[in-house]
């Protein structure tokens, strides 16, 4: 018989950023953890992601069912012994967030409140809050500013106000009840597995399908690229590691204008510049992100690994295999 696993409740685990966490907990960290992975399985998770392990891993086990829903939440925790919930689940994309924003607010915002109202009522070990550097709103373009911890929360968008008021329900939840909880906030990640409909898998995918690479607006809009493995490395540092109460900005100094990015992809797989068309601005469109990461790096004893142009060339080529 096997030792018992420790267990953990990771949702959204179908999606880009909490498939690839799997993928990296389960292959690369030699430990005991069994993961129970919670996932409503709309557009953007999809169970392909982690095929490999419902086929023959029982360190995986997959639940479909709606972070929601607290009563079903609660029970899976208690059946499996679940020691701690790390959150991936969310409706991220800005774009729709624009024009519909009830999906924000019930996952963003009433599930993440869902999933705390469990760690706090099982006395779960560790809450994980998977957040965003967009809670933080917009620096100035040509600044040498970068957001910290202590930056105030200004959301310009649905998505990030959702995300803001998610993570005000984390803190109280810390200071109200005393739930273990830490809150990390990333720059923009890219790598594999990630949907078509953000700016990286599109331009990639255009390229192949032959379509045109729109760019919003004037295309100097500025963000920090993180490869999602080193993402990942950090949200699962700071599940081990974090202390509670506590925000850790997750970013790897690497910023980029939309269209120098756009270029970098064109140029890698072949194509000219003239490929590029320019469209109407985003509405609310946020100017530039940059994450200051010393906390993280100093705390958690972190740091990013994946250089870019490794990270970008190895995501094209996987969206070409794939």
């Amino acid at each position: 018989m096997s030792l018992q696993k420790r267990t953990v409740l990771v949702t959204g685990g179908c999606g880009f950023i909490g498939s690839n966490f799997i993928h990296m907990v389960l292959d690369d960290i030699q430990s005991d953890i069994r993961i129970i992975n919670l996932d409503l399985l709309t557009y953007a998770g999809n169970l392909q992601n982690v095929k490999k392990f419902i086929e023959n891993d029982d360190r995986h086990i997959f639940v479909h069912g709606d972070i929601c829903d607290t009563e079903f939440v609660k029970s899976i925790c208690s059946f499996y012994n679940v020691e701690g919930i790390i959150n991936f689940a969310a409706e991220s994309h800005v774009d729709r967030s624009i024009t519909d924003e009830k999906p924000f607010i019930d996952t963003n915002i009433i599930g993440t409140v869902s999933l705390l109202t469990v760690a706090k009522d099982l006395n779960l070990k560790k809450f994980v809050q998977v957040s965003t550097d967009e809670v933080y709103g917009s620096l100035e373009l040509y600044s040498h500013e970068k957001f910290t911890e202590q930056s105030q929360i200004k959301p310009n968008s649905s998505y990030s106000a959702a995300k803001s008021a998610a993570d005000g329900f984390v803190r109280a939840y810390y200071h109200t009840h005393g739930v273990p909880t830490v809150i990390t906030r990333c720059s923009n990640n890219y790598g594999p597995r990630q949907h078509t409909e953000k700016l990286i898998p599109l331009m990639i995918t255009n390229v192949l399908n032959g379509k045109k690479l729109p760019i919003y607006g004037d295309g100097l809009n500025v963000r920090d690229w993180i490869h999602v493995d080193d993402h990942c490395r950090a949200v699962w540092l700071a599940y081990e590691r974090g202390k509670n109460g506590e925000v850790y900005n997750i970013g790897s100094d690497n910023e980029w204008s939309n269209g120098e990015l756009v270029k970098e992809i064109l140029s890698i797989m072949g194509k000219p510049e003239s490929e590029i068309i320019y469209v109407e601005d985003r509405l609310g469109h946020d100017r530039r992100y940059a994450i200051d990461s010393t906390k993280a790096k100093e705390e958690l004893n972190w740091k990013p690994l994946i250089n870019f142009e490794d990270g970008i060339k190895s995501t094209i080529d996987w969206y070409i295999s794939n």
